[in-house]
């Protein structure tokens, strides 16, 4: 079957069920409304996929003339009556409730995977590193280390007017190190499983050390309450760029280019429910992780965003009979 056969296949049922939406009348109701979202997003991306592929002119015409369709429904005032701001935010909303988590359970085997070589190395280098200062210097310099405990020697602190530029630098951190996650990802998934092991092996061995000196505590107060939203953030970033890498190294009789290209969606919907997980612990970290707040409540926070991350990715965007729509 060619690329083209295999692209008109895998889309019809998609494009029929929007055309069917489309085409209703009266004013759509709110499940409407998030599905004629969620697939005018995907006929974007069929689009731009099609006209790569060089489509027949009558099938890019339809498929043109179909989203030109879709998208004055969807932005006409009879899709629910909302204002043009009001809709993009239902959007940017059910597609961070629903189109996220469906996809990384959709993916959940480059999910686990990357969780295993980012904690894996994490729990090795932190046991080591608490069982033997030797063995941190082993993975980090000492001038580092000596750096972290000064840090940690005293409980986090920080004045108002310090939050908002230490958030912007938590953003401009956290990106770093998801985009290299994510983009080395290209060589054939190598980059991505490299800097996983690396950045599990660095945080893990941090941790180890500073609770081996006696900081891990306030190590602890600080990062409890944004690791479950950063640390899943690095490790989702990772399974889009080992997603990318076999799309490059299976690419199902596909060219490498069309193959990465009918990747575009998968990776697009991860990456971006990454970014959002980052964005999240940056404006934690920003605003609360050095806070005034005791220390037990710091902690009971963490717990409740372990759970919330964790709810999040397992339940939201399922169907109320248990289904993943």
């Amino acid at each position: 079957m060619s690329d083209v056969d295999r692209f008109i296949r895998d889309g019809r049922p998609r494009w029929a069920m929007l055309e069917g939406i489309a085409q209703r009348d009266g004013r759509l109701t709110p499940a409407d409304c998030r599905d004629l979202s969620r697939l005018y997003r995907s006929l974007c991306a069929d689009l731009a996929q099609a006209r790569g592929l060089d489509l027949p002119p009558d099938v890019q015409i339809w498929l043109d003339d179909l989203a030109g369709r879709a998208h004055n429904r969807l932005y006409s005032g009879r899709a629910g009556g909302l204002s043009s701001v009001a809709r993009q935010l239902q959007r940017a909303v059910a597609f961070v409730l629903e189109d996220v988590p469906r996809e990384v359970r959709a993916n959940a085997g480059w999910f686990w995977l990357a969780s295993l070589l980012f904690y894996g190395p994490f729990l090795l280098c932190g046991g080591l590193a608490f069982t033997s200062e030797d063995l941190a210097i082993a993975v980090l310099p000492p001038d580092m280390l000596e750096s972290m405990e000064a840090m940690y020697t005293d409980a986090p602190s920080r004045t108002v007017s310090e939050n908002a530029t230490m958030a912007g630098f938590y953003v401009y951190n956290n990106v770093g190190i998801a985009f290299r996650c994510f983009a080395t990802g290209l060589l054939g998934g190598l980059g991505s499983l490299f800097f996983l092991v690396y950045n599990g092996a660095v945080i893990g061995t941090v941790f180890g050390h500073l609770f081996h000196t006696g900081h891990g505590g306030n190590l602890l107060e600080f990062t409890s309450g944004h690791s479950a939203w950063e640390l899943t953030g690095i490790v989702l970033s990772g399974a889009a760029g080992l997603r990318m890498g076999w799309a490059v190294l299976e690419t199902d009789g596909r060219t490498r280019l069309g193959s990465l290209r009918a990747a575009g969606p998968v990776l697009y919907r991860l990456v971006m429910g990454a970014a959002f997980m980052l964005g999240v612990a940056a404006s934690i970290e920003g605003f609360w992780s050095a806070s005034d707040a005791p220390r037990e409540l710091k902690f009971a926070f963490g717990v409740v965003q372990v759970v919330v991350v964790t709810a999040w990715l397992l339940r939201s965007g399922r169907t109320p009979s248990g289904g993943a729509r």
